[in-house]
Parts: C-alpha cells; sequence; structure tokens
C-alpha cells in the first residue's frame, strides 16, 4: 500500500476505531441513552426516524445554500472591494473584524423580531456567520499582490484594473477556495443556531425537541446528520479546487 492509499483510507481507519472505542465506553460503564447514547444506539434512530430525518436536512440544506450564496456574493464583492484599494482597506477591515466578533447567537434574537419565525433568521443568520472568511481571504489575495510584479505590468502598458482582473483575480482563487471550505462549515453552525433559537423545521429544531425530550439518540442523530452535510460539502469543494487550481498545490501534489 502506497503513501497515497494511505493517506486516502486514514480517515475511515480513525472513524472506525472512534465508533468502536465509544461503543465499547458506553457498554462497559453503562452510560444511559439519555445521557451519552452509544453509536448503535444513534444508528437505530436513523433507521426509525429516517424519514422526518430527511425532510429537516434537506430544510437545513436549502435554508444553509441560500444564506452560503449570499456569503458569496457580497464576500467577493467586498473583498475586491478591500483588496484592491488600501484607503478601503484601512477604513472598512477593522470594522469588519469588530462585526465578525460580535457572536452570532446575541444577533439571532434580533433577526427574529424583525424576520419572525422561520426561514429569514435562517438565511440571514448563516450569511453573517460565513461572508467573512470569504472577504477576508479575496482580500488578502488582492493586498498581498508583488508589488515589483505590478511595477513591472504597469511599464509594460497594464492599468491597475487590467492587474487586478489578469493577475491579481487568479492569484486569489486558492484563497477563494480556501475560504469556501471554511465558510460552508460556518454556515451550516448559522443555519442549525438560528432552527435552535427560533425555528419551525430543520435539524436544530428537531435536535432542540429531541433534547428537551431527552431522546438523546434522535439529538445526536441530528448532529452526525449536520456533520456528514458539511462533510460532503467540503469536499466537493475540494475537489473543484484541485482540479481549477493545480498550479497553486503542484509542489504537495509532487510529494
Amino acid at each position: 500500500m502506497n503513501q497515497k492509499q494511505i493517506e486516502r483510507w486514514a480517515p475511515v481507519v480513525v472513524l472506525f476505531v472512534t465508533l468502536v472505542l465509544w461503543q465499547l465506553i458506553v457498554m462497559i460503564f453503562s452510560i444511559p441513552e439519555y445521557i451519552f447514547p452509544s453509536p448503535v444506539q444513534i444508528a437505530q434512530q436513523f433507521i426509525e426516524f429516517k424519514g422526518p430525518l430527511l425532510e429537516a436536512a434537506w430544510r437545513t440544506f436549502w435554508v444553509t445554500m441560500v444564506g452560503f450564496g449570499l456569503s458569496i456574493v457580497v464576500g467577493v464583492m467586498l473583498g475586491f472591494l478591500v483588496g484592491s484599494s488600501r484607503l478601503a482597506y484601512a477604513a472598512f477591515y477593522p470594522l469588519m473584524v469588530g462585526f465578525n466578533a460580535v457572536p452570532k447567537a446575541a444577533i439571532t434574537p434580533i433577526l427574529v423580531v424583525w424576520f419572525g419565525i422561520g426561514l429569514g433568521p435562517g438565511v440571514l443568520t448563516a450569511f453573517l456567520i460565513s461572508f467573512f472568511p470569504i472577504t477576508v481571504n479575496i482580500a488578502t489575495g488582492l493586498a498581498t499582490l508583488e508589488p515589483e510584479l505590478e511595477d513591472v505590468l504597469r511599464v509594460l502598458g497594464a492599468r491597475r484594473w487590467d492587474v487586478l482582473m489578469k493577475v491579481g483575480l487568479p492569484r486569489c482563487m486558492p484563497f477563494f477556495y480556501g475560504s469556501l471550505k471554511i465558510a460552508i462549515t460556518l454556515a451550516f453552525v448559522g443555519t442549525v443556531l438560528a432552527e435552535m433559537t427560533a425555528g419551525d423545521s430543520g435539524i436544530g429544531y428537531l435536535m432542540q425537541t429531541a433534547g428537551s425530550q431527552q431522546r438523546m439518540p434522535l439529538a445526536f442523530a441530528g448532529l452526525v446528520t449536520i456533520g456528514a452535510m458539511a462533510m460532503v460539502m467540503y469536499e466537493i469543494f475540494s475537489y473543484i479546487e484541485k482540479h481549477t487550481t493545480a498550479w497553486a498545490h503542484r509542489g504537495s501534489q509532487g510529494g
């Protein structure tokens, strides 16, 4: 088995060992399921509540995707603005850092007052929690463009816009895909947070209801569902990144 095969199977082995240890700990110490359910008990909930879990997962997924899509549009535009101008960088970046430091759990009740219970708070919380990494990475990619390279292009007759579009934008792509992999996981966190706080459906609402009824296996099944969806989206963006920005990873691929 070569190095690539070992790396490919390593997560599966770690997951399997973790599940076995988890099951053994619950069995050895006789931990009640309403405190800490075993993997077998969680799997039973997937079978018993397959329909409600799928319905809740679909609701959470598309709400997350709407908020995530908004974060891409706003994040790219704002990142391009901040990264392409020193004045904009100095003016907006400290404000964005301050806004990002505000706990989104504190904003969700305000969104409920403004937009009511349902779709609005979920979409907006997913957007607010995920646009910052995209903005920062795009801005960083543009702001760190080598001055020497920019000077050479200017001598050759390139305008500022040409430098940004033909050099800065391609250079930002690895930063962009890196930010997407972070932002999509944060978007799921935001959606579930809103659903648990003021939702009427979705995985977060299901987990909140199950927890209030001390049905921990079902609540853990919701956690596993969220984790699985986030992992799938992460892998999709990793695949796209690998096949569109291979030039940025040629050193690691050679190993």
